[in-house]
């Protein structure tokens, strides 16, 4: 995945991003646990905490896109996969939670052969 082809003007744009994922803006803003406004004005899309969740996703998206065979299947791990040692919580909660370091450390583990 090249991340500058999700990006305008020097920002994670949430219409290519959803064009990607072939949804729409409003789910990913539930997804990342983000006000429905907020991916309606450029102020709030350029928004610190906007950013840093599409940012999250993205590079968690990108890192499992390899072992999922797609940007759509690893979406679909992303919102619905629940992870051990997370009392079942999924990635996009995690994220929403301030927690995708835990998930970073958790694909290390198991790209290092571990165990979750």
């Amino acid at each position: 995945m090249q991340f500058q082809q999700f990006m305008d003007d020097q920002v994670f744009s949430p219409t290519l991003i959803a064009a990607a994922l072939r949804t729409t803006k409003a789910e990913i803003a539930g997804t990342l646990g983000l006000g429905k406004d907020a991916f309606s004005r450029s102020s709030r899309v350029r928004a610190r905490k906007t950013q840093v969740r599409l940012r999250q996703m993205m590079e968690l998206l990108n890192r499992v896109e390899a072992a999922t065979g797609s940007l759509l299947a690893a979406y679909a791990w992303f919102r619905g996969e629940p992870l051990p040692g997370f009392a079942g919580a999924t990635p996009d909660l995690l994220v929403r939670e301030g927690r995708a370091d835990d998930v970073h450390a958790y694909l290390d583990r198991i790209m290092a052969g571990g165990y979750a």
